[in-house]
């Protein structure tokens, strides 16, 4: 197979020993597995080095570092084609063999996003699916911009997975707990109040956003077949929305009170 047709699979870590074998089982029949490390302190590289991985190094620099991170290992990765995967993710043999034969065909397309199934509570969640996302590109065509929870931007033709082909799509091993969710959304909320700072919101949004973002997880997302899980997830979704903007009140509240003792 020539050097365009092959796949370099692309993770970042930083102590993620906990998934991280599991993860490299599933994606040792790539050509490559590059594991793009933040300066671990656990055992994920002596796990890295036990499954052959190739190993390079980015300096960890807080969260807001983790988009850096990703452009420069794909510009590390050897071939062309290029698939990222988080430290928590199982890679099917079924998508794994969708993706070689699609880089074989003419019509590939330069990127093809991915579902993935996710977990709360033990359950797989109706209202957490398809979650697709693009992992799966030409590097010479993707740059990843150094924003938190961003995508990749592919310069060329995208096309999704259909959300019917459940056993192409990644299996997410978090299973993050109330905690988790919690910590998550208060620190996720302190990057998204700088890209939301230009919104002026008021009482309309601290009551309609989280009320919305709950009835699109509980009822449009089908988060009602999940059970209490479900419930609590979608609350837990509202209430990520409501502190994003009850930062953003905070913050203003503050500035203008700053600008009256002037």
């Amino acid at each position: 197979m020539e050097a365009a047709r092959k796949i370099s699979v692309v993770i970042n870590t930083y102590n993620a020993e906990k998934h991280l074998k599991a993860v490299l089982a599933s994606v040792k029949d790539f050509d490559e597995v590059l594991i793009c490390d933040m300066e671990s302190t656990d055992t994920t590289l002596e796990i890295a080095r036990q499954e052959g991985c190739r190993i390079v190094t980015f300096p960890k620099n807080g969260v807001s570092i983790v988009e850096p991170a990703r452009q420069f290992a794909i510009e590390q990765a050897s071939f062309e084609w290029v698939l990222v995967v988080d430290a928590d993710e199982i890679v099917p043999a079924d998508l794994r063999n969708y993706l070689y034969r699609r880089i074989q065909e003419a019509g590939c397309p330069d990127g093809i996003a991915i579902p993935r199934k996710n977990y709360f509570m033990g359950r797989f969640m109706h209202s957490c699916y398809p979650d697709y996302i693009l992992r799966f590109f030409r590097k010479a065509v993707t740059h990843w911009p150094p924003v938190i929870h961003t995508s990749p931007v592919v310069e060329g033709r995208v096309e999704c997975i259909p959300r019917n082909h459940k056993e192409l799509a990644f299996e997410h091993l978090a299973n993050d707990s109330v905690a988790d969710i919690l910590r998550k959304n208060n620190t996720y909320s302190d990057y998204e109040v700088p890209r939301r700072r230009h919104k002026h919101y008021g009482i309309g949004a601290l009551i309609g956003k989280p009320l919305f973002r709950f009835f699109k997880s509980y009822v449009l997302k089908r988060g009602f077949l999940d059970g209490i899980p479900g419930l609590i997830h979608a609350a837990l979704d509202g209430m990520y929305q409501f502190t994003i903007v009850a930062k953003l009140m905070e913050e203003r509240k503050a500035k203008l009170m700053e600008e009256r003792k002037k």
